[in-house]
């Protein structure tokens, strides 16, 4: 028998765990490790029936509570008995009271909740369905045993880690149990926010987070802590979550890093289901980014010319920034982010995401003092439609914060409310879609051009349109690239003609921009008369707005 505890334990004194959980995979399991380990079992109706059936000796907690569950099963954990052995002190005083009121002073609970986010979710739910699904036993025997400081099991991956702990003699036993009790309490927060949101119909908003990494630093040096949390208790984690990346190379990332690997997925995710909706397949992605807004991106048949056009599309701005790939960098892509196109020495970037990093590759990419952070993720290497982030976008505003759905559109030229003057080319219309996605993300007000795959000019985040299409322009000419031949994405409609003015007289081809201007007509003549292509759909359908 395991030997005394911060006074909690005595040489013969045997433990008692309640168990109480909706799903009942892996409970038999727990169940048999933790009598091997000299452990009572208590459980409540289903649980105990289960652990009955498999031959677990257990003892039903409707014994405990002198009678079984009441009110259609909606009672018979809540009750004294229950919670007077998760909450009694491990004193002399409180283990009396207990052994002369017959109940177990209750050292485990291991609960899991009704699947209520679940079934809020489900379509044809009602309100009847919900409260049915609504859990009140199970949150509150976990915030009982959190309270205890019992070890408090919320989640079912974390039962094999307490086993582990249970069997290496319970090292840092405090420690330990704050750590349970406060996934506990945070596994149930979310679930009663989950319960708020949906009672109030939209009046209650928020969300738990878990600190998963911390940030080196906040977005200026002197704003530290900073840290990166993922939602916590998610139903379903995505697989793109940032806390789903690896760091394989590198220091930790900073604050600005994980915003651009934020933006980084809105804009290749956004390609790739372009592309998949227009042309059926996702070719190879590359995407550079500073401080949010792309400065390169290129689509191609192969890694290497995805890379090339990539980095070669602004390399004034690529300096010190970020790339996120829907390949693996091998030896050669490596070779090609650092020297293509660079007259002596090495390209320095601070980030690299991608499915994988051969070994060579993450030797080559590395930087003195972890200043290029590699980041593997191979869910990158599957992107298409489904790809998109559809969880809603929370900013903090003083006092508060907003919420609205997240960009979920995606450009379909096909589409019946499309209207154009000219056919385009296939290599304009695939211009145009990667135009759209490298836009659309980016800070508005925004013109991005793009020719033969690449971007060669993205102007961001402009307070008049016509000044984006300038700085567009400007951005393509300083980098080398010209401008005829070019297709432009503009991600709101142009309020006057003296924008179309400008893109045509650089040699623009074609334009993609919203209709909803008073001018369009205007707009459309001017368009006509320099031979540009006018492709429009209605702003409310497809404006790009994006970084507010």
């Amino acid at each position: 028998m395991l030997a005394a505890r911060a006074g909690r334990y005595t040489a013969t004194m045997k433990r008692t765990a309640l168990l109480s959980v909706y799903d009942k995979t892996g409970i038999v399991e727990f169940a048999e490790e933790l009598v091997k380990l000299d452990w009572e079992i208590l459980a409540s109706g289903g649980t105990a029936r289960a652990l009955t059936e498999a031959g677990v000796p257990v003892r039903d907690v409707a014994e405990l509570v002198g009678g079984g569950s009441i009110l259609g099963h909606r009672v018979v954990t809540l009750s004294r008995e229950v919670h007077a052995g998760l909450l009694a002190k491990p004193n002399e005083a409180d283990r009396a009271e207990l052994k002369k009121l017959g109940i177990p002073f209750i050292d485990l609970a291991c609960v899991d909740l009704y699947p209520l986010a679940a079934e809020i979710a489900k379509p044809g739910s009602t309100p009847e369905s919900v409260i049915e699904q609504t859990d009140i036993g199970g949150p509150t025997m976990l915030r009982s045993a959190a309270k205890g400081q019992r070890i408090v099991i919320a989640r079912p991956p974390t039962r094999a880690k307490v086993l582990e702990w249970l069997k290496a003699g319970e090292p840092e036993p405090e420690k330990f149990r704050r750590e349970l009790a406060a996934t506990a309490e945070a596994t149930v927060a979310n679930y009663i926010l989950s319960s708020a949101r949906y009672q109030g119909g939209g009046t209650y908003e928020g969300m738990v987070g878990r600190r998963r990494s911390e940030a080196k630093y906040g977005e200026n040096g002197w704003q530290t802590p900073a840290a990166l949390y993922d939602t916590a208790a998610a139903a379903e984690p995505d697989p793109l979550a940032l806390s789903a990346f690896k760091l394989v190379e590198g220091g930790d990332p900073s604050y600005n890093n994980w915003a651009d690997v934020d933006r980084l997925l809105q804009t290749l995710t956004h390609i790739a289901a372009g592309f998949a909706t227009n042309f059926g397949e996702v070719p190879a992605i590359a995407v550079g980014v500073k401080h949010g807004n792309a400065c390169g991106a290129a689509v191609a048949a192969t890694p290497a010319e995805a890379v090339q056009k990539m980095v070669t599309g602004d390399q004034r701005a690529i300096f010190g920034g970020l790339i996120m790939t829907n390949f693996a960098i091998t030896e050669e892509v490596a070779d090609e982010l650092l020297t293509y196109g660079v007259e002596s020495g090495r390209r320095l970037l601070d980030g690299i995401m991608a499915p994988e990093f051969v070994p060579a590759a993450i030797e080559k990419l590395g930087r003195k003092g972890g200043k290029c952070r590699l980041l593997a993720n191979p869910t990158l290497a599957k992107l298409g439609t489904d790809s998109l982030d559809s969880k809603p976008r929370i900013r903090y505003v003083r006092g508060g914060f907003m919420q609205q759905p997240n960009y979920g559109y995606v450009i379909d030229l096909k589409s019946p409310e499309l209207v154009t003057t000219v056919k385009l080319s296939d290599q304009q219309t695939r211009d145009l879609v990667l135009a759209w996605a490298a836009g659309s993300t980016s800070n508005s007000n925004t013109v991005t051009l793009i020719r033969d795959g690449q971007l060669i000019g993205n102007g961001v985040g402009q307070q008049d349109r016509v000044g984006c299409c300038e700085l567009a322009i400007k951005r393509a000419t300083d980098a080398g690239h010209k401008t005829a031949g070019a297709v432009a994405y503009s991600d709101s409609f142009f309020p006057f003609p003296d924008g179309p003015e400008v893109l045509a007289k650089a040699g623009i081809t074609a334009i993609f921009a919203t209709s909803g201007s008073v001018k369009d007509g205007e707009i459309q003549e001017v368009c006509r008369q320099h031979g540009v292509t006018l492709v429009q759909l209605p702003d409310s359908v497809a404006r790009g707005f994006f970084g507010h």
